[in-house]
């Protein structure tokens, strides 16, 4: 939608305006100073979840996270909200408040907001942020040699699509609630402690589409290994029982091309790691050497951390067994 405005505003207009519509990434970054810039960015969707507190918690750790995966901190947050008439006030209520309340655990503070009457229910928050533009991460940073980190396990896309489908065992619905929830700012502070520079979150394009803006926005290719994968309890049995989101084929077709799979891997494997999900976890590119002690800083935080691929010259995803 906004690629007819790429060529409106040319970078050297704005030298200041670090990551913007010529180079897309998880946010807008305008530079203050050589140390502070301001991060931007925005995001809101439909509910994912029954529980109204649950699903404004997680709309709001997702928009959050566009901050964390540039290697940023969050300074404050306006709400967003498109609300029906007949709503009760006490769901609209419900989902303010796991909002606020998320975005206090992040230590920061909503100072406003905008909400607009809509058929549908949506949610989600505009962000600010800051980071230094010298510890700034982006989808660009990766380097041959690097070693993929994932901070959270897939999935959440099948699952939830097994809640709206009535075939959700409550177990996995925990599971992939808590997931969603985990904010991945301590997983930001890990990534700029051990100086990551190439990094994104997994939302909406899945693992391998946005995997791709990674590896595309480097000039590199990314190797993954199916094994290392990390997957939420059930999803790989609703994947196998083919309970994909419809955004999933939609992955699938926009991103094939690019990807290479090993021919034992069956087409709900590989649909698997399409599957678009909601409040993921961040892609990291760390150096080899600096592996180990991004996986220690993670840990020692409370976060997960897998190892799943490596960065290599060339183009394009290699997905092995």
């Amino acid at each position: 939608m906004l690629r007819p405005l790429q060529n409106r505003f040319r970078p050297e207009d704005h030298p200041d305006l670090l990551i913007g519509l010529g180079q897309p990434d998880d946010a807008a970054v305008y530079r203050l100073s050589d140390q502070h810039a301001i991060v931007q960015t925005v995001d809101f969707f439909t509910p994912v979840v029954d529980d109204p507190y649950a699903y404004g918690a997680i709309a709001a750790a997702n928009a959050m996270s566009d901050v964390y995966a540039m290697g940023g901190e969050v300074l404050f947050a306006l709400n967003i909200a498109a609300l029906p008439d007949d709503l009760p006030a006490e769901v609209v209520s419900e989902i303010l408040r796991g909002g606020a309340d998320k975005v206090a655990e992040a230590g920061t503070v909503i100072a406003g907001g905008h909400t607009i009457k809509d058929k549908e229910p949506k949610y989600g928050l505009c962000v600010t942020g800051i980071v230094n533009p010298a510890e700034m991460m982006a989808k660009g940073g990766a380097k041959p040699g690097d070693v993929l980190v994932l901070t959270k396990p897939l999935g959440v896309g099948v699952v939830t699509t097994a809640i709206k489908r009535d075939l959700a065992d409550p177990a996995h619905v925990d599971a992939a609630v808590t997931s969603m929830l985990r904010l991945n700012r301590n997983a930001a502070r890990a990534a700029r402690k051990v100086g990551a520079r190439g990094g994104t979150d997994i939302t909406g394009f899945g693992l391998l589409g946005h995997a791709l803006e990674m590896a595309n926005g480097a000039g590199v290719g990314f190797r993954f290994s199916w094994n290392a994968l990390p997957f939420l309890p059930g999803a790989l049995e609703y994947g196998q029982d083919w309970v994909f989101p419809g955004g999933a084929a939609t992955n699938e077709a926009t991103y094939r091309h690019q990807v290479q799979f090993d021919p034992a891997l069956e087409s709900w494997q590989r649909m698997m790691i399409f599957d678009p999900e909601t409040s993921g976890g961040l892609l990291i590119a760390v150096a080899a050497s600096k592996a180990d002690a991004l996986v220690h800083e993670l840990q020692a935080d409370g976060d997960e951390a897998f190892i799943i691929g490596e960065v290599v010259e060339g183009s394009g995803i290699l997905v092995t067994r």
